[in-house]
């Protein structure tokens, strides 16, 4: 399974590159410039396996200057995991325009343009995934806590739909919600730990690879409710 993985240098995202790479996944994983060191270590330990890229996906200049220095190469599947939230605390009244742009462009404008950048990179049957989360959930939004980061996820889904719409080929797209995990981001109290969540995203994602179309899934296989 060769893979691109955007997203990688920290939290969910390098714990999913360690897992692929011990399931014996061929893996190119990028991280942003001068956030790579995890994964330059990981690089070592699994030297024929990983390579290591850097881009920042919010600026589209590094997402094309990425796409040409893989041309020629063909992946299976496509992950891209980006994530930031603001302040817990703020509700759409308090954010500011530069921290809500902030979040919307990283969370859920900057995967759709990787994803449209690099489709002809992946397999006409592989997998294009996205790191989404349950918040991003309309039905499950019923205390409105968390609302800037919740908009930013269910804006993401809106337009992975989208795309699914005007690219309906065989390929899989998946939603991925990896639950509420112990990361920076997720913090001490969450409910779960990174093995707990991870190995089974990827069960998950290895489960509905050749299913065509779009899916909103959690980390145990059960579909969210849009």
């Amino acid at each position: 399974m060769k893979t691109l993985l955007i997203g990688a240098s920290r939290g969910l995202g390098f714990a999913l590159a360690e897992t692929m790479l011990q399931r014996g996944y061929q893996v190119v994983a990028t991280g942003r410039a001068h956030s790579t060191d995890k994964l330059a270590q990981l690089a070592a330990r699994y030297p024929q396996q990983l390579t290591v890229e850097t881009v920042d996906i919010t600026e589209p200049e590094q997402v094309r200057a990425l796409h040409q220095r893989l041309a020629g190469t063909e992946f299976d599947m496509l992950f891209v995991n980006a994530g930031v939230k603001n302040d817990d605390r703020e509700t759409i009244a308090d954010v500011s325009t530069e921290e809500f742009t902030r979040v919307m462009v990283t969370n859920a404008l900057s995967p759709l343009r990787v994803i449209e950048t690099f489709k002809d990179r992946v397999s006409p049957s592989g997998t294009i995934a996205v790191m989404s989360s349950g918040q991003g959930s309309l039905t499950n939004n019923t205390n409105g806590n968390y609302e800037v980061y919740r908009g930013s996820k269910a804006a993401l889904n809106m337009f992975m739909r989208s795309f699914a719409a005007r690219h309906q080929d065989a390929r899989t797209l998946l939603l991925m919600a990896p639950g509420w995990v112990q990361t920076d981001m997720g913090g001490p109290e969450a409910r779960l730990t990174i093995d707990e969540s991870i190995p089974n995203l990827l069960n998950t994602m290895e489960a509905y690879a050749g299913r065509t179309g779009l899916h909103y899934l959690d980390y145990l296989g059960r579909v969210v409710p849009w």
